[in-house]
């Protein structure tokens, strides 16, 4: 009957408000724990808009199946309609003795430790990898392998992947050496989804009670007002009457590209006879399919930038996303640093022994560390007023261990940009890695084993400036060595001598 869905709707609502707020009452003190809460209560949410969403259309009663039936139930006898009712509901009972009977004071109790069995329980650990520590961290390595082979990044900097992690929300220079030519290839289209999608779902597993799609749809927002205003870094640039003929390079800035002949020209008259030109029909026509003459190539040029506008667009969008993303999740993006560089100087054992340590936490009951008492108060707040480096079991170093390796000491280098290293491991390891090379390599400096120790950016163009002198005096010097002798007897160079006799005053 209508009614009863009607009145078990209703009893269901109740009873999902009631198991909401049973589970809201307490505070887990695991991240695995709030996760798998507010997961759940996310679920019962979406079963009450569920169930409000079917009362509303029994409400409305399009059809007037529910005033019919209460017509029916008022009319006549109501203990006759009652007891045919009841009838009914024995006999569909025998004929189906083992259908089961749905308790819902059951369906939503908490269940304590057996929790994982309830309804709507959802599996954190299969929600997140290793590396992202039930929500805590991001596992960018897959995308930044995948950044390392973009078009524009083969054979520049390649940043290791604690730079990445700075930087994969900047898309333009000097940051991001992907010049705007090869933000339209398919690869860096598809890595932008890639990286745009990982991490909209890391923020729908970490964040599942937030309105995200109203977050979502702001951003959206905010980018169509930024497109039409032209206030996007990197997409400002307005198309001008070259652009909508062939597309302007970013590399010279004055040049214009033939889409057709895959060709670049060096001003817009020498493009203009190109289009005129046999190989251009003959590349439109393969192009487009028979297409021939200017009038042809000039509008198949116009919908190319017609399409690439649109593509720009569309790039743009998902770079747009992947910034206000990365910056509302600024803390999991900073913990995340810290937790490779704490990784970075650990051994494998230490690794082996952390990951182990992580696999066995995950092992225990949801309700273990209610049963534990006042024993993890004490384990989940750490005590560190020195702010010392957390070793891998998350806990400070001993300060002796600080002292003994000296990272209470800063290395400042100006050739990294000021950056300072904690101790003297770390600032002797840097110089072999890429931030300092990159930094010479702006410099002009190509051979940089010759510059280690060296912090100064004049200290450092100083030196090769001296190296640049010794070499080009070492090469004169070697070529005075050859002393050669004229009829006379006069004594030369042997460069002055072959010069004197080409011009004959030997």
């Amino acid at each position: 009957m209508l009614l009863e869905d009607q009145r078990l709707a209703h009893e269901d609502i109740e009873r999902l408000e009631n198991a909401i707020a049973e589970r809201l009452r307490d505070e887990p003190k695991h991240i695995r724990d709030r996760l798998a809460r507010d997961h759940q209560v996310n679920g019962f949410m979406n079963r009450i808009q569920e169930q409000s969403t079917r009362l509303l259309d029994i409400y409305q009663d399009s059809e007037g199946t529910r005033a019919r039936e209460i017509q029916s139930l008022s009319a006549g006898d109501v203990f006759e309609s009652f007891n045919k009712q009841y009838n009914s509901i024995k006999e569909y009972h025998r004929k189906y003795p083992n259908e089961p009977v749905e308790n819902l004071e059951r369906s939503y109790r908490r269940r304590g430790p057996d929790e994982a069995t309830g309804t709507m329980h959802v599996d954190v650990e299969s929600l997140f990898t290793g590396e992202e520590g039930y929500g805590r961290y991001f596992d960018l390595t897959m995308l930044h392998e995948e950044y390392l082979n973009l078009p524009g990044v083969k054979g520049a900097r390649r940043p290791s992947y604690l730079q990445y992690l700075d930087i994969f929300d900047t898309f333009h220079p000097p940051q991001c050496p992907i010049k705007r030519p090869e933000k339209m290839t398919d690869a860096y289209f598809s890595y932008l989804g890639t990286l745009s999608q990982y991490l909209e779902g890391f923020m729908r597993k970490t964040r599942p009670l937030e309105d995200l799609s109203k977050l979502f749809q702001s951003f959206d927002q905010e980018f169509e007002e930024s497109w039409k205003k032209a206030e996007l870094p990197g997409w400002r640039e307005e198309p001008t009457e070259s652009t909508q003929r062939g597309l302007k390079t970013e590399g010279t800035g004055e040049g214009v590209w033939c889409a057709d002949c895959e060709a670049e020209f060096k001003n817009e008259n020498v493009y203009k006879n190109h289009m005129n030109g046999k190989k251009h029909k003959r590349a439109a026509e393969s192009k487009k399919g028979g297409t021939s003459g200017a009038s042809n190539g000039t509008s198949s040029s116009k919908s190319n930038a017609a399409v690439l506008k649109v593509k720009e667009r569309a790039v743009a969008d998902r770079e747009f996303r992947i910034r206000k993303l990365a910056a509302a999740m600024q803390t999991e993006r900073g913990d995340t640093r810290v937790n490779v560089e704490r990784k970075q100087g650990m051994t494998d054992r230490e690794r082996a022994q952390e990951l182990a340590a992580l696999y066995a936490e995950s092992q225990e009951p949801v309700g273990q560390e209610d049963q534990e008492g006042s024993d993890d108060d004490g384990e989940e707040k750490i005590y560190n007023p020195l702010k010392l480096p957390l070793a891998w079991d998350g806990k400070p170093i001993p300060f002796w261990l600080y002292k003994l390796h000296g990272l209470g000491v800063e290395f400042p280098c100006e050739i990294c940009g000021n950056f300072v290293y904690m101790g003297r491991r770390a600032f002797d390891k840097h110089f072999s890695e890429a931030r300092h090379t990159w930094g010479l390599k702006a410099l002009g400096i190509t051979n940089t084993t010759l510059f280690r120790e060296i912090t100064g950016i004049q200290e450092a163009l100083d030196l090769w400036d001296k190296l640049q002198r010794d070499k080009k005096q070492e090469k004169t010097t070697v070529e005075n060595v050859v002393q050669m002798e004229d009829g006379d007897g006069n004594v030369m160079p042997e460069k002055v001598y072959y010069d004197l006799q080409k011009q004959g005053l030997l």
